[in-house]
């Protein structure tokens, strides 16, 4: 796993960091680990891992936290980037 910052890496750390005001924000670019796979766009940033901690999360389900990530990325998860794993926790968990 690669910490990148491509411009889509930062576009998406802009707008996790605007909805989600994250204690700890870490997107890994794993485009490189997909190569030549299905979804793979040749941009080099098609798939991701996004490890996120914020207080929001507090007593929120993991589905939840990953459609409140999902939504504060908005068009990006299905139609820009082929795949994106989510680790989503509040603090202290």
């Amino acid at each position: 796993m690669e910490d990148m910052t491509g411009p889509l890496a930062q576009e998406m750390r802009q707008l996790l960091s605007a909805a989600l005001a994250p204690t700890a924000l870490e997107i890994v670019n794993d485009s490189a680990s997909h190569s030549g796979h299905m979804g793979d766009d040749g941009s080099g940033e098609s798939h991701f891992t996004i490890v996120i901690e914020s207080a929001q999360f507090a007593g929120v389900s993991r589905l939840q936290r990953q459609r409140m990530v999902n939504a504060a990325l908005g068009d990006i998860p299905g139609n820009r980037v082929h795949a994106i794993a989510i680790k989503a926790s509040a603090p202290g968990e």
